[in-house]
């Protein structure tokens, strides 16, 4: 069931599930699909390319599937693809992808949440549970692993990963990458501890939380250089899923990762 009225816009070639709900003055243009129980407000606008999961809302203003904003975009054919019972409030933009690497399409999982006024840029893999707080802006290809919260103001350059259960901090600039379960702050951006909160709220036992702290005392607190600390971890520390996430995140941060701790008077030692 789609409820309308005369001011909305559908093209007759969009596919639109069950008990979609679409507010006034909105436009789905042709080549959208829509999952069943959908809730668009007004003023959204759907270009061609997007897809759109089930049980998600879109609030007034958001644009999904735009022409990417990259010079390089010769007008191929391409894709937005947003996950089931995702949230994307007031004005949020997430464009298409691009042929660069074969991508063709931009992604947005499941259960994520994209505040207002952020914008997803072309070719950007965001997985499940994502938080993207106000005016968090993604430049291309840049990939946000399940779980990690950004806060507002957050702007993140391009090609930059983003691990797992990972929190960075309001205002920040994000030209590294950032390592999975950590938080991150200042500037420039550094390690400022893992993100224990978060990863009690998701089940992550005490034991494990500990094992993850000592993983990153070596890797950022010790003074080690990188491939020296990558070493002690291999040597000291018991193999898990955690230390492999970790390390191997490491291993192919082609961009380099965040800086590890600095105190802010340049002096003390640092234990989270």
């Amino acid at each position: 069931m789609i409820q309308s009225n005369a001011y909305t816009v559908i093209h007759p070639e969009a596919q639109i599930g069950q008990d979609v709900t679409i507010g006034p003055f909105t436009y789905i243009d042709k080549d959208v699909i829509i999952g069943d129980g959908t809730w668009i407000g007004p003023n959204v606008t759907l270009f061609e390319g997007a897809r759109i999961g089930k049980n998600c809302k879109i609030f007034p203003g958001a644009v999904i599937a735009g022409v990417p904003q990259d010079l390089k975009f010769e007008g191929e054919y391409s894709n937005v693809f947003i996950g089931d019972h995702t949230v994307i409030r007031e004005y949020v933009t997430v464009n298409r992808g691009t042929k660069f690497n074969d991508s063709f399409k931009t992604v947005v999982g499941n259960y994520c949440l994209l505040m207002a006024y952020s914008h997803v840029a072309h070719d950007c893999i965001l997985g499940d549970h994502v938080i993207m707080a106000n005016n968090v802006n993604l430049a291309g290809h840049v990939e946000i692993e399940d779980w990690a919260i950004l806060e507002g103001l957050v702007a993140v350059q391009q090609f930059i990963r983003i691990g797992k259960h990972s929190f960075v901090a309001g205002g920040s600039l994000v030209r590294k990458n950032v390592p999975p379960y950590i938080k991150a702050a200042r500037e420039p951006l550094s390690y400022a501890g893992i993100n224990a909160i978060g990863l009690t709220r998701r089940q992550f036992s005490p034991e494990t939380i500990n094992h993850i702290h000592d993983i990153y005392r070596i890797l950022f607190v010790k003074g080690y250089n990188l491939s020296r600390a990558i070493q002690e971890v291999e040597e000291l520390i018991e193999p898990t899923p955690e230390r492999e996430d970790i390390l191997g995140f490491i291993k192919v941060a082609e961009a380099g990762v965040v800086k590890g701790y600095q105190s802010l008077n340049g002096s003390g030692v640092y234990e989270d």
